[in-house]
């Protein structure tokens, strides 16, 4: 299947990645469970931070993203889509648009709206169906937004949090970009620079943005 393959940006042949998932090879394990614990490490060891947004093909790469202790939703699922296929695990990465509802002061500072696009997760082949998952936010995050923390599974999708513990709302999905067997860079630059004009310099040298 060619959702297993690396390429420039899942490259789990690297020392780092493999390094993740050592762990998760030596023990009896099944896919399924494999899935489960890698989910709930890329989620929770790497803080979600959506304001340092790059435009650099090298800082998409899953062994440069490892070796931060911070990631936006697109970082982390290609962390995660990295660890999955080094597992032989099929996974591919799934963008679209979201609007938070919570905590959304700086966001709209920042950005001048409370959306975020592209917004990313992961598809991930088990037990021959695709599920859906999203590694963003950390337990401690939701703790603090006072969200129930987004688990998975392994037998149902695991990519929104509606609502918060008061059954406020806290996330809603806008548009659907679909699914991509890569990395896509270039409709990501394209997709930023016409959702946040007023905040990104067109000139090709400017490749990072920490707001």
């Amino acid at each position: 299947m060619k959702y297993l393959a690396s390429s420039y940006y899942f490259d789990f042949e690297s020392d780092i990645i493999q390094n993740i998932i050592s762990k998760y090879k030596c023990r009896p394990l099944s896919k399924v469970d494999q899935s489960i614990a890698l989910y709930t490490k890329i989620r929770d060891d790497y803080k979600y931070d959506p304001y340092n947004i790059s435009l650099s093909k090298n800082n998409y790469r899953s062994s440069i993203i490892a070796n931060k202790t911070t990631g936006n939703c697109v970082e982390k699922s290609i962390l995660l889509i990295a660890c999955l296929r080094g597992l032989d695990i099929p996974a591919r990465l799934h963008l679209g648009k979201v609007k938070n509802h919570i905590a959304v002061e700086r966001l709209t500072e920042k950005f001048g709206i409370n959306e975020l696009t592209p917004h990313g997760m992961v598809q991930v082949y088990l037990n021959d169906k695709w599920l859906k998952v999203s590694p963003a936010f950390n337990k401690s995050l939701c703790e603090k937004l006072n969200v129930t923390p987004l688990d998975f599974d392994g037998k149902n999708n695991a990519c929104l949090q509606e609502f918060n513990k008061e059954g406020k709302q806290f996330m809603e999905y806008l548009d659907d970009y679909g699914h991509f067997e890569d990395v896509p860079v270039e409709f990501m630059k394209q997709n930023i620079k016409v959702h946040y004009p007023h905040i990104f310099d067109t000139k090709e040298n400017i490749t990072e943005f920490k707001l």
